[in-house]
């Protein structure tokens, strides 16, 4: 299944966007609520705090609802969303020249709390969250997509609208910003040349609670 295609009697999104250009007052709504959590974590890990998430995200969606007619179909619904809401969050850094320096909570809409997360690995995402707002904001956004989001480099080129050469450079050379203050987990979908990262530092060795016959 396409990242387009639903199943058996559900619209796809390329139907619902085409509802919403013909006059179907609720295609949009339906769409956007379909990818709203992923669209809300790139704007939150590319702005860097909420309230400048939001904003961004909301000239996005605006824009992307005024702007359906133009959509041509050369790439997915969902990458023309997610190039529209990146478009916005650079859009707004470099108008407000935002440098944030306040943490993100370590839960949010997107990514709600889960009560068997050991603790050491909630403290090594916020950890990720705060060592993401070092970087320039179109380091951080191609990182965001590639790293965070697990978008392969061709489809972050594609949201980004530049070479997939410059996804590459931009992650690299954002990895060695990272790598004094943390190591992350490579996206396996971005392939080798982009340059892995170092597991995260494991922890000390415990007793295995896991039940029988667990995954390894």
């Amino acid at each position: 299944m396409t990242i387009d295609e639903q199943p058996d009697g559900v619209p796809t999104d390329r139907e619902l966007l085409s509802a919403h250009v013909a006059g179907d007052r609720d295609a949009f709504a339906v769409l956007v609520t379909r990818h709203r959590d992923r669209l809300w974590a790139v704007a939150l890990r590319t702005m860097g705090n909420p309230d400048d998430a939001a904003d961004a995200l909301q000239d996005a969606l605006l824009s992307a609802h005024r702007a359906a007619a133009g959509f041509r179909g050369e790439s997915a619904v969902t990458t023309w969303l997610h190039r529209i809401v990146v478009n916005a969050c650079l859009d707004q850094l470099r108008r407000r020249k935002v440098r944030p320096t306040v943490p993100l909570p370590d839960n949010d809409a997107a990514a709600p709390a889960d009560p068997d997360d050991r603790l050491d690995r909630r403290e090594w995402a916020i950890e990720i969250e705060r060592a993401l707002l070092t970087l320039p904001a179109d380091q951080r956004a191609a990182l965001v997509l590639v790293d965070v989001e697990g978008y392969s480099v061709d489809d972050a080129a594609a949201m980004l609208q530049c070479p997939t050469g410059t996804v590459k450079s931009r992650c690299a050379r954002a990895r060695a910003k990272l790598v004094p203050l943390l190591t992350l987990v490579r996206n396996p979908d971005a392939g080798d040349d982009v340059g892995p990262f170092d597991g995260p530092p494991q922890p000390p060795s415990q007793p295995d609670s896991r039940p029988e016959g667990g995954t390894p």
